[in-house]
């Protein structure tokens, strides 16, 4: 019989069935069938004892609620189901995350800790500057970091994330324009290749969106660059390393070309991680920059956030940075809050406070840990690690750009799924049954099928070896014809494929209760 490490069986020897297990009490090995909290048995009771109002509702006009309307669980219930729903989903404690730093890379323990230090978990945003001098000195070494790394002069701490930090470097681009009566300039020019925020951006901000053409080995086209820049044009908005993975080699004449024209450079930042501590982003041209914070420097992000995106600005635009910022006085650090003096070409504030001060704590406890030469070694190992998956899948997968190395992630397309009958999404899904959380898939557009693995820094030889035997696994059971293993899978997860078409047509956003008539 077939044992895994631990020693417990796992299928009889020689069997290959992998689906139609059948549970007859909703639950599988050791995972438990859980509900939604609301549909819990939970309605006639309360985790909690609430006190009767001292004050009745007479003030509110009626407007007073029948009952809470929420499930009442003790802790023990509480709490399993919250780790039963945590067994349902995929995370970076339990194998590699393929979608890399774009979602989900390991977030050390020690940021954590530090995080959570007195000081620093329960500041409050109004508290006065004398009492938040540690704070405060946090924010100004974390800044010193990010210029440092970057070569820029400037940064603007206060961005939540990658596209709330694009706005801000395009705002501050506006801003310049106008106050060298340039407003005239209306457009933006984006590769195709772009994430989708950074259209979405420009145009936010009021801006005409023009696309770059990409040559075929996946960089920025730089005649047809050259043949739309023009006095009508604000700024470039370009990824480097690029969405396909690869660093763009002609990106001194994108700088200069650019700056010919009288344009802005903006660069998104969010795969700095390849290049920290190798490359400055100031060295090549680049106005403005946002910094993921959670893709280069491990703040957590996945869920949605809470994000930072810092932004670092050109001395040509360090004048029109949003408030506030750090400065050192004769009586210690504070704030600029307000446009005048120093600050009085600033373009406004990105937000109500200062920024995300756990991001801004596990971020700096990240540079800390690591140093300048750890932060090398991070890009280092976060391209070494990306080739060697290229590297082992060439020959089972079609890499969408062959030649030559990629930088952090390696691309593939769907050619080498010809005539099988599997497409990419039936792959992913697969995948699942492998113990592995798909890659990103479809994205970049500009490939078609497109697979796109970043196994981050992080990843052990072992691990990575893992995770393409695996693959190579998949890869010859499609080529073999296995239509079926592919098409209904994931057999082994909690649920089983959605029917996608119609969750898009007729989504259900909402939950509602059916309460007892008498509550």
């Amino acid at each position: 019989m077939t044992m895994q490490n631990v020693g417990r069986p796992t299928r009889p020897e020689g069997s290959t069935e992998t689906a139609g297990f059948q549970s007859l009490t909703g639950g599988r090995g050791l995972l438990q069938d859980e509900p939604l909290i609301f549909e819990l048995d939970g309605w006639t009771k309360t985790g909690v004892d609430l006190p009767e109002p001292e004050a009745d509702a007479s003030d509110l006009a009626g407007l007073t609620r029948a009952g809470l309307e929420l499930p009442g669980l003790s802790e023990p219930e509480t709490m399993r189901h919250y780790v039963r729903l945590s067994q349902k989903n995929h995370a970076i404690d339990l194998a590699l995350y393929p979608l890399g730093s774009c979602t989900m890379k390991h977030n050390p323990r020690l940021n954590e800790k530090a995080a959570r230090m007195a000081g620093f978990a329960d500041l409050h945003p109004l508290a006065p500057v004398g009492a938040t001098q540690g704070a405060l000195e946090l924010m100004d070494r974390l800044s010193h970091w990010l210029k440092t790394l970057t070569g820029m002069p400037a940064v603007a701490l206060s961005p939540k994330a990658g596209a709330h930090g694009e706005l801000c470097g395009l705002l501050c681009i506006k801003a310049a324009h106008e106050a060298a009566g340039q407003g005239h300039r209306r457009t933006v020019l984006v590769p195709t290749s772009a994430h989708g925020t950074n259209p979405a951006t420009a145009a936010f901000v009021g801006y005409n969106v023009t696309e770059i053409a990409q040559t075929p080995d996946g960089r920025v086209d730089l005649a047809d660059l050259e043949a739309k820049l023009g006095d009508h044009v604000a700024a470039i908005m370009v990824t480097n390393p690029n969405t396909c993975g690869l660093f763009e080699r002609d990106i001194l004449d994108i700088s200069r070309l650019t700056h010919a024209a009288g344009a802005y450079f903006y660069c998104d930042g969010a795969n700095f991680n390849a290049i920290v501590g190798r490359v400055r982003p100031g060295d090549l041209g680049v106005d403005a920059m946002h910094i993921n914070l959670h893709k280069t420097f491990s703040t957590p992000h996945g869920g949605g956030g809470p994000g930072a995106g810092p932004v670092v600005l050109s001395q040509a635009l360090a004048a029109f940075a949003p408030a506030p910022w750090v400065v050192s006085g004769p009586d210690g650090l504070h704030l600029v809050e307000e446009a005048v003096d120093e600050a009085a070409s600033a373009f406004g504030r990105m937000s109500a406070f200062h920024g995300q001060m756990g991001m801004f704590v596990r971020a700096y406890a990240y540079m800390r840990s690591h140093g300048a030469d750890g932060l090398r070694q991070v890009a280092e190992d976060a391209v070494l690690n990306a080739n060697y998956i290229k590297a082992s899948l060439s020959d089972v997968m079609t890499p969408a750009f062959p030649d030559g190395p990629c930088m952090h992630e390696a691309l593939f397309d769907d050619s080498w799924l010809d005539g099988t009958g599997v497409t990419t999404l039936d792959f992913a899904k697969a995948m699942i049954d492998e113990g592995f959380h798909p890659m990103t898939m479809y994205f970049p557009l500009v490939v078609h099928g497109a697979m796109l693995i970043e196994p981050t820094e992080t990843e052990s030889k072992r691990e990575l070896d893992r995770f393409c035997h695996a693959l190579r696994s998949l890869a010859a059971t499609a080529k073999l014809g296995d239509v079926e293993r592919f098409k209904n899978a994931p057999h082994l997860a909690p649920l089983r494929r959605l029917d996608e078409t119609l969750a898009a047509r007729k989504p259900k956003l909402t939950w509602r209760p059916e309460f007892p008539a008498n509550q």
